[in-house]
């Protein structure tokens, strides 16, 4: 019983995780507080991969919710085999949390990308990646910062709002990760049998 409130707790984590990736992704596209860089595309290109938005957020609250419908008892009323809703539903919510492994995994790979990659800003020769060719180094180079005189605090921006969707999208991987041991302890370690035992005539 105890097992079964763990697994329902990490699926409940899922959604409060992906709200935050939602509203962290949606706030790249205001730099400075204004809409009229989206508009104008002067954007870092990965945030139109929708890492945040759709696979660490949208995605990921159906992958909960599914989860959570199927740790439920109510789900009996759908299946009402034993052997389905003791066995074949775990199976079920393995595939969904190694589908939210892989939809974290790659909101964390996207996001990564972005922050290596640094802002798209203006600098003195116009709208350019400025620090696309520092693998990263820019981030603990604060004085290089200054070369992006617009939108204002851009580097900061990104920086921060990218490395919180790295987090959160980590956090989502570890707990599909815990999810699916979880699951797979349920079943093959004598929880109940995973075979379906034939009727006895």
């Amino acid at each position: 019983m105890g097992l079964q409130k763990c697994g329902g707790c990490l699926s409940c984590l899922l959604i409060p995780l992906a709200l935050w990736s939602i509203v962290i992704n949606i706030l790249l596209y205001f730099p400075d507080g204004k809409a009229l860089y989206a508009s104008s595309n002067n954007l870092t290109n990965y945030v139109w991969y929708f890492e945040g938005i759709c696979f660490s957020g949208i995605m990921m609250l159906m992958l909960a919710a599914l989860l959570i419908f199927l740790d439920r008892d109510t789900f009996q009323k759908c299946c009402p085999s034993e052997s389905c809703t003791r066995t074949y539903r775990r199976f079920i919510s393995v595939v969904l949390a190694l589908l939210g492994i892989a939809f974290s995994g790659y909101s964390l790979i996207i996001s990564t990308l972005g922050l290596v990659q640094g802002p798209y800003c203006r600098t003195s020769a116009g709208w350019e990646y400025a620090f696309k060719d520092t693998a990263g180094r820019y981030l603990t180079d604060h004085a290089s910062w200054s070369e992006c005189s617009e939108p204002a605090y851009v580097v900061e921006w990104n920086i921060i709002l990218f490395s919180i969707l790295i987090a959160l999208s980590g956090l989502q991987m570890l707990i599909c990760f815990l999810k699916v041991i979880a699951e797979l302890k349920r079943i093959l370690c004598g929880t109940y049998s995973v075979f379906v035992q034939p009727a006895l005539i």
